[in-house]
């Protein structure tokens, strides 16, 4: 019996560090040319993000997840509202108030590029909790910078750019 504890013990803790990683192209929206990839990396209890994106006009913009993994509109407005399970204010990421999805801006420079590299232990790839799961919901992002205080959006403008996250 105490054998079959410890091997039940070592497979759970072996499942816990598995790292999963899913790779996605950000699609164009609203009539622009915005491109890139988008990297979601889990290990050990924490989601990276990385986004690298080309084709943004220069200067800052707004990265959100949206509540819906779908960027089928033209808008992407197929997306819906900031992603927010706690129903919370709009603001700046780990503030007293914020959306699950306020992740905040990225920096385009004079090229148009940007990368921005997010990571928390707040959300997860797949599991059963549906406040940190972001399987099934969208990355967008936008044409202005988030202001973190206009509710519910930042005022952050339109859509450039989507990716469903599968």
């Amino acid at each position: 019996m105490k054998n079959l504890i410890l091997i039940a013990l070592a497979g759970l803790s072996l499942a816990s560090c598995k790292t999963v990683s899913k790779n996605y192209i950000i699609r164009p929206k609203s009539h622009t040319e915005t491109q890139g990839t988008a990297k979601f990396t889990q290990k050990k209890g924490t989601v990276e993000m990385d986004l690298s994106v080309f084709n943004l006009t220069p200067g800052l913009h707004a990265v959100h997840i949206h509540e819906f993994g779908d960027c089928s509109a033209t808008d992407a407005s197929s997306a819906g509202g900031h992603w927010n399970p706690e129903k919370d204010m709009h603001g700046k990421w780990d503030s007293a108030h914020f959306h699950m999805g306020d992740i905040g801006n990225l920096q385009a420079d004079k090229k148009g590029e940007a990368r921005l590299v997010f990571s928390t232990d707040k959300w997860c790839l797949g599991c059963d909790d549906p406040s940190k799961n972001i399987i099934g919901k969208a990355v967008v992002i936008h044409s202005g910078v988030d202001d973190f205080h206009t509710q519910p959006t930042g005022n952050a403008g339109g859509r450039v750019g989507c990716v469903e996250i599968k």
